[in-house]
């Protein structure tokens, strides 16, 4: 247990009937609330070093992925040039294959301006309620 949950302690023989003085009530709150909160921040240290060990682990696999994703890619660009090679020459075939992916490219890349615009600008809300909180603290009563 982490006594958060005690037994009643026994009377020290300095009180009436076994009752604790003000000052031992907030001493033992404050040492307990103390205790807790120290218990709290090392248990949320422990829940973030696993989820970032985690989170690493799961990045590296990602980019191993992309690694693999690549070079297959390029073998298929390579086995597209030599298919359409037999048909219409290696030169030409490497043309055409080079203008789709860049296609493909410029494709992608509008579509990932388009999407990055829409993103608002990091902690808009955050920043907004601390204003909020900051003009309340100067003036609470309006």
């Amino acid at each position: 247990m982490s006594g958060a949950t005690s037994a009643p302690r026994p009377d020290t023989g300095g009180g009436s009937g076994g009752e604790r003085s003000i000052g031992e009530i907030f001493s033992s709150i404050t040492t307990e609330l103390s205790t807790l909160v120290r218990q709290e921040i090392a248990l949320a240290k422990t829940e973030l070093r696993q989820d970032a060990k985690n989170a690493g682990r799961g990045a590296g696999f990602l980019a191993g992925a992309g690694v693999a994703g690549h070079l297959f890619l390029i073998s298929l660009t390579a086995l597209a040039i030599l298919a359409l090679g037999h048909l219409i020459g290696h030169a030409w075939a490497a043309l055409i294959v080079t203008v789709v992916w860049g296609v493909v490219a410029a494709v992608l890349a509008k579509s990932g301006q388009k999407a990055l615009k829409q993103v608002p600008p990091p902690l808009e809300r955050t920043t907004t309620t601390l204003k909020e909180d900051v003009q309340w603290a100067k003036h609470p009563t309006t």
